[in-house]
């Protein structure tokens, strides 16, 4: 078997037992819509829109906003959210960019795309409001965390993980919206060349980032990152399919993201998040 034809043959199984989980987590709480979002929804004029980025996100994209590359995008979302129900609720679409600016970027999480389920979907990857079951994918990674020797982590039993954003941990799906029970519906309608854009930005513009590819995925979507200029971090995807046969747990990424920041100067991430 040729090596491109491995490594497509991984992404398609990375990418099945994804979507897996996803369904299964989708089935556990496909119940009531606590947190807006339903069909009908208002996603607001463009600027509006724009705007619940932080500005120095805007400042970054200024060639791709000025471009009107994003117009497309807003225009098939705005349509979507008004005439179906939809994941993150309309304000958190951006939530990733508003909680950390772009010169404080010093970890990349990548992740697909918003879980679909009713409640879960906050718009960071993996991230989940409160109140919501852990995912399973959110779990490992907790596990992961707590194997790590070199730290003292304590899962928490809530899987928002706002904290790591406020410290400059960039949680970001290749697509920022969903149709609500049916993942990857707003694939391949733009949103992917816009964050295209971001990981572009961040490679070029950023000084020392972690960036964390956690299945093919994730390491297909980040293959332009140079590996000179940051710490690119590879292991399976967390999901519980991959998680337990591919190192996932004993990968110490999150360790080595520290080690990393701090030899070049820069506060370490607490992994802890509040109760």
């Amino acid at each position: 078997m040729s090596e491109v034809t491995g490594a497509k043959k991984r992404k398609r199984s990375d990418e099945d037992e994804v979507k897996e989980e996803v369904k299964t987590e989708t089935k556990k709480q496909a119940k009531v819509d606590t947190t807006g979002s339903a069909s009908g929804a208002a996603i607001g004029d463009y600027e509006d829109w724009v705007n619940q980025m932080h500005p120095s996100w805007r400042e970054q994209l200024r060639g791709f906003l000025d471009a009107d590359r994003l117009k497309p995008i807003y225009n098939f979302v705005s349509q979507e959210y008004r005439t179906t129900a939809c994941r993150p609720p309309a304000n958190e679409i951006f939530t990733a960019f508003a909680k950390t600016p772009f010169n404080q970027v010093k970890v990349v999480i990548v992740g697909q795309d918003p879980y679909p389920a009713p409640n879960d979907a906050m718009g960071m990857s993996f991230s989940v409001h409160r109140g919501v079951k852990v995912p399973g994918s959110l779990r490992n990674i907790y596990k992961c965390l707590q194997t790590d020797k070199k730290l003292a982590f304590t899962p928490p039993k809530h899987g928002d993980l706002t904290h790591w954003a406020e410290q400059g941990v960039f949680l970001l799906n290749a697509v920022l919206t969903v149709r609500q029970g049916a993942p990857n519906t707003h694939a391949k309608k733009g949103w992917e060349t816009f964050t295209d854009e971001v990981i572009r930005l961040i490679n070029v513009n950023g000084s020392h980032v972690v960036f964390m590819l956690w299945g093919a995925f994730a390491q297909a979507k980040a293959a332009g990152v140079s590996k000179s200029k940051h710490l690119v971090l590879e292991a399976c995807h967390p999901s519980p399919l991959s998680a337990s046969k591919g190192g996932f747990f004993t990968c110490g990424h999150f360790s080595k993201a520290n080690d990393f920041l701090v030899g070049h100067g820069l506060p370490p991430i607490d992994w802890n998040l509040p109760s």
